[in-house]
């Protein structure tokens, strides 16, 4: 029985850390309408958006802040505007300040609520009818008009932009749309492609040499973790393509031998924006895999209907659709925690032999870049194709992989040192 409830103007979308990933019905069909009627993509950014304040969990006033704000961006973009993030602009974003500072009157509430409630006879999690996107202020019993601060408004964008980027290391988005409009008041040289999204030659080998060290030394919780982190370096996968979910659940299948060619692909059914494809195996991908099924007592390559987990639990679930369960397969919260612990280690066995810099810049690097990392270097390493990296990372233009060729500062500055103005006469 689906149960009926008022809802408020504007319709929270995430609730607190301990709910997030169990989903919420209202909130299924509210984006399941806007996806409909309003703006298609509601879905998919919803998820992005998710998997962003996922990264944001090991700090809950931080978690608190960003899911604040993306609420009320969203709920701008969706139901004022009808429009999608990827479509914005520096105009438009400046149509966002403008409305927060002066928002409609029944967004505005005058005490702190809850975003959602329990319901004791149902046991759902509903969203809170009293709550509002935005907070004034009474003063002497008196409502007072709402305005933002200046650093209130810097705030925003700050967090804005951070999102944006994030949306751009997903592919999802090319610009950002915030940090244009933070350069209008600080202007800043900052080329997103040069911050270092992906782990360098050096860093990446201690990556590797700590998903050795860690499955050596304790094989029943990390041989799991060296094989995720050669199966999402070596197929560029996003964290979500191997994450259990809502309607999805990796199986050792995906692994899928050609009848006609004999080459190995592994498929993926849904990536972000619902696209499908098969990305190419390499022959140490496919050691790799059979090294992590003969571990866990399994033929050295799967069958075309095997069914078979692909990242196993090792204590049940505790809560959420897999409560109870123990042969199910790792959420994006689990196994963020896995590549957390596995970066952890590498920047630890970097410092240790002198590499202090670059620990201190892989510890800032997340999940997500591994995939930056493997097709970077397929590109500039290992001289694959573009027109072939561009197929197996799932990038709709060729212009998106482009981006990732490039040469690093001291090699360019290296190959030109010996330039010629004329190089049939020769130095003069």
């Amino acid at each position: 029985m689906q149960i009926q409830i008022p809802l408020p103007p504007a319709m929270p979308l995430f609730d607190g850390l301990a709910y997030l990933e169990s989903g919420n019905a209202q909130v299924n069909l509210h984006l399941a309408q806007l996806s409909l009627n309003q703006v298609p993509d509601a879905g998919l950014v919803y998820e992005l958006a998710v998997d962003w304040l996922l990264e944001q969990r090991h700090s809950e006033n931080n978690y608190k802040t960003y899911r604040s704000e993306l609420t009320t961006f969203l709920y701008w973009c969706f139901s004022e505007l009808a429009i999608s993030p990827k479509d914005l602009t520096r105009r438009i974003m400046m149509r966002y300040l403008d409305y927060c500072q002066a928002p409609p009157q029944h967004l505005i509430a005058y005490r702190n609520v809850a975003q959602f409630v329990s319901d004791k006879e149902w046991g759902e999690r509903l969203p809170n009818p009293h709550w509002r996107p935005f907070l004034g202020k009474r003063e002497l019993g008196r409502e007072l008009p709402y305005r933002l601060s200046e650093q209130a408004m810097k705030t925003k964008l700050a967090i804005l932009s951070a999102f944006f980027q994030f949306l751009i290391q997903e592919e999802y988005m090319e610009r950002n749309p915030a940090l244009l409009l933070q350069r209008v008041k600080r202007p800043v040289a900052c080329d997103p492609h040069e911050q270092g999204q992906a782990f360098s030659e050096l860093q990446w080998s201690y990556v590797m040499q700590a998903a050795d060290t860690l499955a050596r030394e304790q094989p029943e919780q990390h041989e799991r973790t060296r094989f995720l982190t050669c199966l999402m370096y070596a197929c560029y996968l996003r964290i979500s393509e191997v994450a259990a979910r809502p309607g999805f659940t990796p199986v050792m299948s995906q692994f899928r031998r050609d009848a006609k060619t004999g080459v190995w692909g592994y498929f993926i059914p849904r990536s972000k924006g619902g696209k499908r494809r098969t990305v190419a195996v390499s022959q140490a991908l496919l050691e790799a895999l059979t090294r992590y099924r003969l571990f866990l007592g399994l033929s050295p390559l799967p069958t075309p209907d095997e069914q078979t987990p692909l990242f196993v639990r090792h204590k049940a679930a505790a809560h959420g659709r897999e409560q109870g369960e123990l042969n199910a397969n790792l959420g994006i919260r689990q196994l963020r925690d896995l590549i957390d612990t596995l970066i952890g280690k590498a920047a630890s066995l970097a410092e240790v032999d002198g590499f202090p810099q670059d620990s201190a810049e892989m510890r800032v690097l997340t999940a997500h870049s591994i995939r930056h990392t493997g097709i970077t270097h397929d590109i500039n390493l290992n001289g694959r194709p573009l027109s072939h990296v561009q197929a197996d990372a799932g990038h709709d233009s060729i212009d998106t992989t482009s981006k990732y060729l490039h040469t690093a500062n001291s090699e360019r500055h290296e190959s030109a040192a010996a330039k010629q103005l004329d190089r049939l006469q020769g130095d003069q």
